[in-house]
C-alpha cells in the first residue's frame, strides 16, 4: 500500500543524500523513480538534486501553483514509475501536498518528501506544516549543533556572519547563509538569550 512520507530536518542534515540513496535503491532493482525538486532552488543547477558530499542527479522541477497530481499522472502515461521523490518539500504549497496525497491514494504511488521543517525564525513552512498534518510516515533526519546536541533549528546569517532575525521566509542559500543549531543556541543567537552553563 502506497504512503505519503515526510523526511524532515534542519539544513545540512543529509536529506538530499538520503533521497538519492533511496532513489538509487529503486533503480538497482529495475524500478524507475520520478524525482522532483523546487524550481526556485538552483544551487546545484536547474533541475538537479545534489548533496554536499558530491553526488547528484537530474530531476524534474515543480513551481508554486503547478498541479502535481496532473504532472505525475502525465509522467505515468510515459511509462512505469515506482515512486515519487520530492526534494526541497518545504517549498510545496498546501494544495500541492494535498495533490501528492491524492497521488498516493488514487494512483497508489508512494511519495517520499524531503525538506526543512522550520525556517530561520522558528516558523513552519506551509508545505512542511501540511506534510506534518497529512503524512502517513514521518522521519527526522538528524544533524548536530556545534555543541553536540541534536540540531532542530536553523539560523540565517549575513555576509559578515551576523545572525539575522527578520526578512523573507525563503532565501536560497547553503553553508554561507545558514547554520543548524540546537534550540538553546538558536535562542541565544536570535533572541539574545544566554544559554545555561550546564
Amino acid at each position: 500500500m502506497a504512503k505519503l512520507h515526510f523526511n524532515y530536518s534542519t539544513m545540512n542534515a543529509g536529506k538530499s543524500t538520503v533521497l538519492l540513496q533511496a532513489s538509487h535503491n529503486y533503480i538497482e532493482r529495475g524500478m524507475q523513480p520520478y524525482l522532483l525538486t523546487a524550481q526556485l532552488d538552483t544551487r546545484a543547477g536547474e533541475g538537479r538534486i545534489a548533496s554536499r558530499i558530491g553526488i547528484g542527479t537530474p530531476a524534474d522541477t515543480f513551481a508554486p501553483g503547478e498541479d502535481l497530481f496532473r504532472k505525475i499522472e502525465a509522467r505515468l502515461a510515459q511509462g512505469p514509475c515506482a515512486c515519487v521523490f520530492v526534494d526541497e518539500a518545504q517549498f510545496l504549497t498546501e494544495t500541492q501536498v494535498w495533490q501528492l496525497a491524492r497521488v498516493v491514494d488514487d494512483l497508489d504511488l508512494p511519495a517520499m518528501c524531503y525538506g526543512l521543517r522550520v525556517d530561520f525564525m522558528g516558523q513552519l513552512f506551509p508545505g512542511s506544516a501540511t506534510l506534518l498534518a497529512l503524512a502517513d510516515e514521518m522521519r527526522e533526519v538528524r544533524t548536530i549543533c556545534h555543541c553536540g546536541r541534536k540540531a532542530t533549528m536553523v539560523a540565517r546569517m549575513d555576509a559578515a556572519g551576523r545572525v539575522l532575525t527578520g526578512g523573507d521566509q525563503v532565501q536560497i542559500g547553503g553553508n554561507e547563509s545558514y547554520v543548524s543549531l540546537c534550540r538553546r543556541h538558536w535562542r541565544a543567537a536570535t533572541q539574545g538569550d544566554t544559554p545555561p552553563l550546564v
